[in-house]
């Protein structure tokens, strides 16, 4: 009953579109793919895929899963699989994910940190001094 619902497979799904007239001011928080064509000032938090599109304007803390870029973002970018930005992309502010994708065009006035999560299985060296 309460609690109990499945949850739906949003991966790669088109959950929303924000349009070239639309405005956000604070947090968005979205789950599946969003396709950003409109402006945001705050901070927008993404479980699966962000598109920026061309004509998105983003002034904010952006996080998600795998973020593509096409329009402008000014903030931090933190990605848990990967960051796409295409030729037309405008990132100012760093940068950080396992896998960055740069086209020819694109810019980026940041720092850029390609970061791999530690998983549990793998075995951490260690460096042991034997005296001869």
């Amino acid at each position: 009953m309460w609690g109990r619902r499945k949850r739906k497979e949003t991966r790669g799904k088109l959950g929303a579109f924000l349009d070239e007239g639309c405005e956000i001011e604070g947090r968005y928080v979205c789950t599946g793919t969003v396709m950003l064509d409109g402006r945001l000032h705050g901070e927008i938090s993404a479980t699966d895929t962000l598109l920026i599109g061309e004509h998105g304007v983003v002034h904010a803390r952006v996080s998600g899963a795998v973020l593509v870029v096409r329009g402008q973002v000014v903030g931090d970018v933190t990605a848990t699989e990967r960051v796409e930005l295409k030729k037309t992309a405008s990132v100012t502010g760093d940068i950080e994910a396992p896998v960055v994708v740069m086209e020819e065009g694109a810019v980026h006035d940041g720092e850029c940190r390609m970061t791999k999560l530690r998983s549990a299985d793998v075995a951490i060296p260690v460096v042991v001094a034997v005296k001869a």
